[in-house]
C-alpha cells in the first residue's frame, strides 16, 4: 500500500501526486521564511530546499511510504498545498502520519483541516493504522490548531529530526 490519496476529492480539493512540473509553483512555499521557521534543517537556499523536498517526496512514493499528495483547488485548478499520510519512526516506533503544507497565499482559510480530514477518512477507510500522529513543532500555533480540529490530542513532546515538537495523536481502531 501506497498510503496515497490519488484520485481522492473533498469539498474543494482534488488529489493527485505531486509532479517535477509542480516545482514552479511549489517554490513560494520554500521562499517564504514563515514556511520554514520550525525546522532547524531547512536554512537551505529556496530553490535547493525546493529541489530536496521534491526528491524526498519522489522516494517516497517510489519506495511505498506514503507520501504528501498535491492539492488542486477544484475551481482553479492550482495547486494550493500538499497533505498526506507518511509512515515516520518517532522514538523507535512506526507510525502513520498526516501531515501537511500550504502555500503562504493558501493559509487561513480551511484548506489544512479540509485536507486533514479528508487524511484521516481515507485511513479509516482503508484501516491503514490503528491511530494517526501529526508531528508539530512546538511553537507551531497553526498546525496544532489543524491537528486539534482533526479531533488530535496531544500525546507527547519529543525530538524529531533535532526539533522539539508534540506528537498529535487520533486513535481510530
Amino acid at each position: 500500500m501506497d498510503f496515497l490519496l490519488t484520485g481522492e476529492e473533498s469539498e474543494r480539493l482534488s488529489y493527485r501526486k505531486l509532479e517535477p512540473s509542480d516545482f514552479d509553483a511549489w517554490l513560494p512555499f520554500h521562499e517564504n521564511p514563515t514556511s520554514t521557521q520550525y525546522w532547524a534543517e531547512e536554512s537551505l537556499d529556496p530553490k535547493e530546499a525546493c529541489h530536496n523536498w521534491f526528491k524526498n517526496i519522489f522516494y517516497r512514493y517510489d519506495n511505498h511510504l506514503g507520501g504528501l499528495n498535491a492539492l488542486v483547488d477544484k475551481k482553479t485548478g492550482l495547486l494550493v498545498g500538499q497533505c498526506g499520510l507518511l509512515k515516520q519512526t518517532v522514538d523507535g516506533i512506526q507510525e502513520l502520519e498526516i501531515g501537511y503544507s500550504l502555500l503562504p497565499i493558501y493559509r487561513k482559510r480551511g484548506y489544512a483541516i479540509e485536507a486533514a480530514k479528508k487524511c484521516k477518512s481515507f485511513a479509516i477507510e482503508h484501516q491503514l493504522a490503528n491511530s494517526l500522529i501529526s508531528i508539530i513543532h512546538i511553537d507551531n500555533l497553526p498546525s496544532q490548531k489543524v491537528a486539534l480540529k482533526n479531533g488530535m490530542s496531544l500525546d507527547k513532546t519529543t525530538t524529531y529530526k533535532n526539533n522539539p515538537v508534540y506528537i498529535f495523536r487520533v486513535n481510530i481502531f
